[in-house]
């Protein structure tokens, strides 16, 4: 059988797209992790630019809605001195019956240099990284249920901060796992950097049946999932993915699976709290809990922008 290339990375095995964490070496988590530890300080500065991306054009392509990752993207594309461009797909060519790669075939007349796309179909990231020029780089700013690259790195660079080593974590990811995109990125993320224990968390209807193959520990009480536990993510009900009855409420939920100060007192004393946002205030965690002293929940914000400045910096600088 012929070995089949990683589409993220060159032959020299440098990232060129960030499509998914799935299947990066350690050592490229690594380098955007150590990468966005250089660019953290950049929005202290009075000065908020350094000139990696001057010249560059970053085409934001989201086809689904956002506020904080297409707003950090942005942001962190003009820290690097890119010019941005954001696109309103919804009164786009796209929403007229262009095809998708019509759409990135104009767009790369106009010169683009990398896509940041979001987009409701998964794979489509993987698409458009299949039919790009070799000087221009896709990041996958999230793709149906299946992946959310930059949402996974800038938790793993959220835990470092305040954990340090992976080795010795025990990590809980809990709520609606089944149409999470961000615990399939965490996960994959976590396992490749060497986490002692991944526990997903959350009812039989919400917990994919192939959880217990990607290395984790299934646990279908909040209790059981948060004991000991040194990082608590907490993820959001995404009513709108959902088809049927897989909840009887959200009532109900925030009973059996809502963190609360009570609850969070199972974890670790210095456990730290994650969201990826945004946050469902009295159904998948208290406010007390995300207005608390364990929360880092405006934090994952701010490391964002240093973490997908990382990216696309990295991204820009190889060749396919």
């Amino acid at each position: 059988m012929l070995y089949k290339r990683n589409p993220q990375l060159n032959s020299n095995g440098e990232l060129i797209h960030l499509l998914s964490t799935e299947g990066l070496p350690k050592s490229i988590l690594t380098q955007v992790l150590d990468t966005a530890a250089n660019f953290v300080s950049v929005g202290n500065r009075e000065v908020k630019k350094v000139p990696l991306l001057r010249g560059k054009s970053v085409f934001n392509l989201f086809f689904e809605n956002s506020t904080r990752t297409r707003t950090t993207f942005e942001i962190a594309a003009k820290r690097l001195s890119a010019d941005v461009i954001n696109l309103d797909i919804a009164k786009s060519s796209a929403a007229k019956g262009e095809s998708l790669l019509d759409t990135i075939a104009n767009l790369s007349a106009m010169a683009a240099d990398i896509f940041v796309v979001r987009h409701s179909e998964s794979g489509a990231p993987y698409l458009i990284a299949q039919h790009v020029a070799p000087h221009v780089h896709v990041v996958n700013a999230g793709d149906g249920r299946h992946a959310h690259p930059t949402q996974g790195l800038l938790d793993m660079y959220t835990i470092r901060h305040y954990k340090g080593d992976f080795a010795n974590l025990t990590v809980a990811i809990v709520g609606d796992v089944l149409h999470s995109r961000v615990a399939r990125s965490d996960i994959h993320a976590l396992t490749t950097l060497g986490c002692a224990e991944v526990r997903v968390v959350g009812p039989k209807t919400l917990v994919p049946s192939d959880m217990a193959q990607m290395g984790v520990r299934v646990c279908h009480t909040l209790e059981e999932g948060i004991k000991g536990a040194d990082v608590v993510i907490m993820l959001r009900l995404q009513n709108e993915r959902m088809s049927g009855a897989l909840l009887p409420s959200s009532q109900e939920f925030f009973k059996s699976f809502g963190l609360t100060p009570a609850k969070l007192q199972l974890a670790k004393p210095d456990a730290i709290v994650m969201h990826p946002g945004p946050i469902n205030r009295g159904v998948e965690i208290d406010s007390a809990v995300v207005d608390g002293g364990q929360s880092v929940i405006l934090p994952q914000v701010t490391f964002g922008i240093a973490v997908r400045m990382a990216v696309m910096s990295i991204v820009a600088g190889n060749e396919a």
